[in-house]
Order: structure tokens, then sequence, then C-alpha cells
């Protein structure tokens, strides 16, 4: 069975402030987190999340649905975040939904960008098995 790690910030031993996936780690499924994510393995799957890091080797098949994203691996999926910011080493097949985005010079990427305004959406699963990505209407 993976082995997930939490580490926190404080402290003490409530609630983490963020989860480390190792590079190691094969995690075929959805992730739901309240926390920050870093991830370094591989995830198939989609991730809904307060914030999100994915390191340099990692790689995502799925939709990202996070308040902030910073992708430096291979992202095959949709992602919709208030901030992304796309580094060097990124490749990402998939849209990206917006409100701040940055990306480094040498980042590859295969989709459309939307500057939604929006509060980030939700991702669900059509009836073919792939993911779609449900914007929110622009904020008020």
């Amino acid at each position: 069975m993976p082995r997930v790690s939490s580490l926190s910030g404080r402290g003490s031993s409530d609630a983490s402030t963020f989860s480390i996936l190792g590079s190691d780690l094969v995690l075929r499924g959805n992730i739901t987190a309240s926390t920050d994510i870093h991830i370094d393995g591989r995830i198939e799957g989609d991730i809904a999340c307060k914030s999100i890091v994915q390191g340099e080797g990692s790689t995502i098949i799925g939709s990202v649905v996070a308040e902030t994203a910073r992708v430096a691996g291979h992202v095959t999926g949709s992602i919709a975040a208030r901030e992304v910011t796309v580094l060097k080493s990124a490749r990402i097949e998939g849209d990206i939904a917006y409100e701040s985005l940055t990306i480094e010079q040498g980042a590859q990427l295969e989709g459309r960008l939307s500057p939604n305004g929006a509060t980030p959406g939700i991702a669900r699963r059509d009836e073919t098995g792939e993911a779609q990505l449900i914007l929110a209407g622009p904020a008020e």
C-alpha cells in the first residue's frame, strides 16, 4: 500500500498544513484535500485541494482544481486555479482557467487559456470517462 506523508508546519498534532506524495508513489484515484499538496509521484485521477505544488519529475493525468497551482512536471488534463504558475520544466496538455497566470520561458502548453475571473470550478467525469472542468460564473 502506498505511503502518504503528512507534515505539520506547526508543532501540534491537529490539522496538517501540507501533504507530500513522494516520487515512488503511483496513485490511481481522485484526491480531495483541504490542505496544500506537494506531488512528486504519478497521479492518475482528479485533484481538488487548497494549493498544489507539482515536482519536476511528476505526472498528473486528470484535472486539477485549487486556489493556487505551481506546475513543474507533466499534466494531462485541465487546471483551474485563481493563481497558476507554470515553470519552464512543465509540460501541460489541457486547458488552464485562471485569474493570475505566470508562464516561464521554455514551458510547453497545448491547450486553451481562460482568464475567467471566476471561482475555480469542479471536475467531473463524463459518460466516456474523460474529465471535464465545470467553471462557476464570474465573482460578484
